[in-house]
C-alpha cells in the first residue's frame, strides 16, 4: 500500500511541476493601459479560459499533494 501512495505522490508532483510551468507569469498580459479593455473582460472571463484552467488545476494538484504527504508521514 505504501508503495502504491508513493507511485501517487511522484504523479502528483510531476503534474504539479507542469501545470506550474505552462502558466504566464503574473505582469504576462499587463502591459499597460493601452490593453485596459482587454483586462477587463479577460478577468471577467479568467475562470474560463485557460489560465484559469491551469489556476484551478494547480489548486486542486498542491491540495492532493499535501494531502497525500501527510497520508505518507502517517506510514512512516
Amino acid at each position: 500500500m505504501r508503495e502504491l501512495v508513493t507511485v501517487v505522490f511522484i504523479i502528483i508532483g510531476l503534474a504539479l511541476s507542469i501545470v506550474i510551468l505552462m502558466q504566464e507569469g503574473k505582469s504576462a498580459g499587463l502591459s499597460g493601459t493601452i490593453n485596459g479593455i482587454a483586462d477587463t473582460y479577460w478577468g471577467k472571463n479568467k475562470g474560463r479560459s485557460m489560465e484559469g484552467k491551469l489556476v484551478k488545476a494547480t489548486a486542486i494538484l498542491a491540495f492532493l499533494f499535501f494531502v497525500v504527504a501527510a497520508v505518507l508521514s502517517l506510514y512512516h
